[in-house]
């Protein structure tokens, strides 16, 4: 049995009505779109090539009038260019990895730093953090969002923070067995990789401190956190954001539902469009996720597409709406003999069999014109006495529920418990594209 997480008294932000928030939002959305026209360069010149002047908008669903932005907007305008007040107001500077292109930099002023600590403090308690406990980080310090992010909201919730960051994986298991954090912050597939370590070395992570793992940076399902939860007896919730927006602290899950992630609204407004018109999509219709903010100083966003692909839903534990789990990105999705597939969709599957252990890998590669997909896979510790045809039935049945759910014909490969490679990363990788490297592409 999970274990029992103290009552939570909401605040003021998290009892108002329906249309309080409007009236929030409208207020706070009008400032940011004058903002944004009046300060950076960018913004008034692809608002005047649209027609629309910030005067325009009068009612939220007015917003839809607006261009969006996007993350090539950010790269043209690399280093500051998207930023609305002078640089000796900024107080930090975050950015991307840069890997596919140009990083983005992000940048705050103190205000920034004060709500964001404000919000992802926010997401702790919602979560069931609360003042006095004990979080300890996993996730990446430095110019990625999330160390940081999380870090100093923890703080402004009251918390202990052990700033552990990624990797060291036995020294992850020594920290929560000597210190014995309540908490966790940490990719999903990092967790797990913790959880493997603490078996490795005999010890049942059952049996440990922790109450609540807060998990976001990745997709993930809601099999894989029965899987966490089962394996930790623990809670375990989503996180969401993105540096461009804030970082994390955007929407979070309520320990009361975990019915997907509420969106904090009164800071951003939400969008669901479709990928390929743009056009606004009606509530809970799937599509790609765009965010207004709506009191950046440094750096606001009108209508960013964030390339996540999710819903919105409408309220449950908090009067905002909320978002369900991001199923993957309009940018990420691998689209194998004209059929689009997400790693999670596989995921899902996998975690169908109780002998199949969360960590897998997807090798795409391409035979004359025709791609071909692998999912390798491995089997549980527990599960290790099966052999020959009892293993080749295994990966058959694998196939077989690839192919009516996923709707793809996949090989598989069934491997012993721990022969995939372990990232030292936080961060799963997941897919292994040779279709780049063989000349055919």
């Amino acid at each position: 049995m999970i274990r029992a997480i103290r009552p939570l008294e909401l605040d003021a932000s998290e009892r108002c009505s329906i249309d309080e928030l409007k009236s929030i939002q409208l207020r706070r959305l009008q400032w940011s779109v004058e903002h944004a026209y009046s300060s950076i360069p960018h913004y008034r010149k692809s608002f005047d090539s649209a027609g629309v002047h910030p005067s325009d908008l009068k009612c939220l669903e007015d917003l839809a009038l607006f261009p969006h932005t996007t993350k090539q907007d950010l790269r043209d305008h690399f280093p500051f260019g998207m930023f609305a007040v002078p640089r000796d107001r900024i107080a930090r500077i975050h950015a991307s990895s840069g890997t596919t292109g140009k990083p983005t930099v992000v940048g705050y002023t103190r205000t920034d730093l004060e709500i964001w600590a404000d919000l992802v403090g926010r997401c702790i308690r919602a979560a069931g953090g609360r003042s006095g406990d004990m979080l300890m980080n996993s996730y990446g310090y430095g110019l990625f969002t999330g160390g940081l992010g999380i870090h100093y909201g923890a703080e402004k919730l009251g918390c202990t923070v052990l700033p552990m960051s990624g990797g060291q994986t036995e020294k992850q298991v020594q920290m929560i067995r000597d210190l014995q954090p309540d908490i966790i912050t940490v990719t999903p597939s990092y967790l797990i990789a913790i959880a493997e370590e603490f078996e490795r070395q005999g010890w049942d992570p059952r049996s440990c401190s922790l109450k609540i793992a807060i998990c976001g940076a990745e997709p993930w399902t809601n099999l894989l956190r029965a899987e966490i939860e089962s394996r930790w007896n623990i809670n375990a919730l989503d996180i969401y954001g993105l540096s461009e927006v804030m970082g994390p602290g955007v929407a979070a899950e309520c320990i009361e539902t975990k019915d997907g992630l509420v969106i904090w609204e009164d800071y951003f407004y939400p969008e669901i469009i479709d990928p390929i018109s743009g056009l606004v999509m009606p509530d809970g219709e799937p599509g790609e996720l765009v965010f207004t903010s709506l009191a950046k100083e440094a750096m606001p966003v009108i209508r960013y597409r964030t390339r996540d692909l999710s819903s919105l839903l409408p309220p449950t534990a908090r009067p905002m709406r909320r978002m369900s789990k991001i199923v993957g990105r309009s940018d990420d999705m691998l689209i194998i003999r004209g059929v689009n597939v997400f790693p999670s969709q596989l995921e899902e599957v996998i975690l169908m069999f109780g002998s199949l252990s969360p960590q897998f890998e997807l090798v795409l590669s391409r035979q004359g014109a025709l791609d071909r997909m692998l999912v390798r896979v491995e089997l549980r510790p527990e599960s290790g006495s099966l052999v020959g045809d009892e293993v080749s039935n295994l990966g058959q049945t694998l196939r077989d529920k690839v192919k009516v759910l996923v709707g793809i014909n996949t090989e598989v490969e069934v491997l012993q418990a721990n022969c995939l490679e372990r990232s030292n990363r936080s961060k799963a990788i997941r897919v292994i594209d040779k279709r780049l490297t063989n000349g055919t592409t």
